[in-house]
């Protein structure tokens, strides 16, 4: 291995390392302190709950794990939205389990709690996944009722989706193991079976104090909403569970007896390892993110056996398309490739960048895997498209348009890795998450922003200047410096992967070597839905 290459895998095994790290911390959730007091009551903690209610030996992967990344500070934060979500098995059967964590303010919705949820009822609607809620919540953050209650994408939301997935068949399971208050009382309720842990489950739509200010009644809680009240009383639960543990054995026990699901038919076959060594990515993948390097070598270090049957391989070289196995299910892979590339016309082709004969290589391939019923994985490390007089003329506008048609109507499922750099309308032709992929991660080296920290700084720069040389200020080339640093700073940290996953604008952040898991994972869930509609583009210019 050269210089470069051990330079690389530094690089690149220090950003798993950091990655390692914030896991850690956000796996703390409300600090060590407010899990010790969560145990006392003799609770589980939300991971804990999950762990257990899990298949032994059996993988599972996490979504959203860094969902509220150094936000609401000035509320003392929010780690991992207060509420965990995880696809995984239980009696052998996958789905997905959302689990509040009480050791972040009492298990308060923040806004970013709100969107979580609602992403992991995405991912059970559009795969006909079983969800179970282990529900331990005080309801809305109230500071923040204003950002979390009344908008289409808010908290009532989430009864709503209860109501569609009911009526979709979609196994939904509720174990209430602590508070569920208010409007949150209606989610399990609105569930297909509800269980309620004695003495520390409660439901109720008010507690005791409000109960007494608005009607003048004086009524303890256990009384009011307990576990002996809604399975014995009000009919409202149907299983009273001595325990966290014993809730989680019932819930067990249902899934067990649930029938199989009609599936969509994707391919699979027994998985083989990569023949090459995947550690060898941390290598390959350049310190630097405007450096070239060939995706291939990638791929093979990511596809079962190493094979990669690639289509059109000599055209349109700034994109590879190919089909290829994960874990032995047949996948179509689009990937952007970065390193410079000469046509059989002899001209050359910036690696990361859409051309016009890349972007009607990639539609025609995705078109295909629709037609064989093959799903998608995106890997992207794209700048965006080109740009210039020839590439105008030569109608790349169209060429994109019409490569982010087929991604739109794309109807096997889709899968996005950020490899590297994902810029611009780039993100977009490459399944970005507004192209609703199934499942969205990136690695620590990637970027998601309009554009490059270097070229958003330079353009924000000769704004900023321009506006301060109105003002009457003099611009020394030592001012122009500092503004410049300050202003990519700011940028950098927003083009950074934990601050989209903060968002969810992707699913995680993840170890490169967990990619074939997610992939897997995410197709085998995909199997539970049968495609119900047929693909068709639409109207483009040809």
């Amino acid at each position: 291995m050269d210089i470069n290459f051990n330079k690389n895998e530094d690089h690149n095994k220090l950003l798993l390392s950091d990655l390692k790290r914030k896991l850690q911390k956000v796996k703390l959730g409300g600090g060590e302190k407010r899990i010790e007091k969560h145990k006392s009551k003799g609770k589980l903690t939300a991971r804990e709950r999950i762990a257990y209610l899990f298949d032994d030996n059996t993988k599972s992967i996490e979504i959203g794990a860094f969902a509220g990344d150094d936000m609401y500070q000035e509320h003392g934060g929010c780690p991992s939205g207060g509420v965990v979500v995880k696809i995984g098995y239980v009696k052998g059967k996958q789905c997905i389990v959302v689990a509040n964590d009480a050791t972040v303010k009492a298990g308060a919705w923040f806004p970013i709690t709100g969107k979580k949820n609602l992403r992991a009822q995405e991912i059970a609607i559009e795969n006909k996944l079983p969800i179970i809620y282990l529900v331990d919540s005080a309801g809305v953050y109230l500071p923040m009722q204003d950002e979390i209650f009344p908008d289409k994408e808010h908290f009532g939301r989430i009864f709503r989706n209860n109501a569609i997935m009911s009526s979709m068949g979609i196994t939904q399971i509720s174990a209430v193991m602590g508070s569920c208050v208010a409007g949150g009382a209606y989610l399990p309720i609105m569930s297909d079976e509800a269980l309620i842990v004695d003495k520390t489950g409660s439901i109720f739509l008010a507690g005791s104090y409000l109960v007494k200010a608005a009607i003048g009644e004086t009524i303890d809680n256990e009384t009011l909403g307990g576990a002996t009240t809604h399975c014995e009383i009000s009919g409202v639960t149907d299983y009273k569970s001595k325990d966290d543990k014993d809730a989680l054995d019932t819930i067990k026990n249902i899934m067990d007896k649930i029938g199989d699901y009609d599936k969509a038919g994707y391919n699979r076959i027994t998985s083989k390892e990569p023949a090459k060594d995947e550690n060898e990515i941390f290598g390959l993948l350049p310190k630097a993110r405007n450096e070239q390097y060939d995706m291939l070598d990638i791929i093979e270090r990511l596809v079962d056996d190493s094979e990669f049957e690639q289509y059109k391989e000599g055209y349109g070289q700034t994109i590879l398309t190919g089909y290829a196995r994960i874990d032995g299910w047949a996948v179509g892979i689009v990937a952007n490739q970065r390193k410079l590339v000469k046509t059989k016309k002899g001209e050359m082709q910036f690696g990361g960048v859409i051309y016009n004969d890349s972007a009607d290589k990639a539609t025609r391939f995705i078109a295909n895997c629709n037609q064989k019923k093959i799903p998608l994985v995106f890997l992207q490390d794209v700048t965006g498209f080109m740009v210039g007089s020839k590439s105008e003329h030569g109608g790349i506008i169209k060429d994109g348009a019409k490569m982010v048609n087929a991604v739109s109507n794309s109807v096997v499922p889709k899968f996005t890795i950020v490899v590297g750099n994902s810029y611009g309308a780039g993100n977009y032709a490459m399944c970005g998450k507004a192209y609703d992929p199934r499942l969205i991660a990136a690695w620590p080296s990637a970027e998601l922003a309009v554009m490059s920290g270097n070229s958003a700084a330079k353009v924000l720069l000769q704004i900023e200047t321009a506006s301060l040389k109105k003002k009457g200020e003099e611009i020394t080339p030592e001012k122009e410096a500092e503004l410049f640093e300050k202003i990519k700073s700011k940028y950098d940290k927003q083009i950074s992967p934990y601050y989209a996953a903060a968002r969810i604008w992707t699913d995680g952040v993840i170890n490169p070597l967990d990619t074939r898991t997610w992939i897997s994972m995410g197709i085998e869930a995909a199997n539970h839905a049968p495609i119900e509609k047929q693909f068709n583009l639409g109207v483009i210019q040809v």
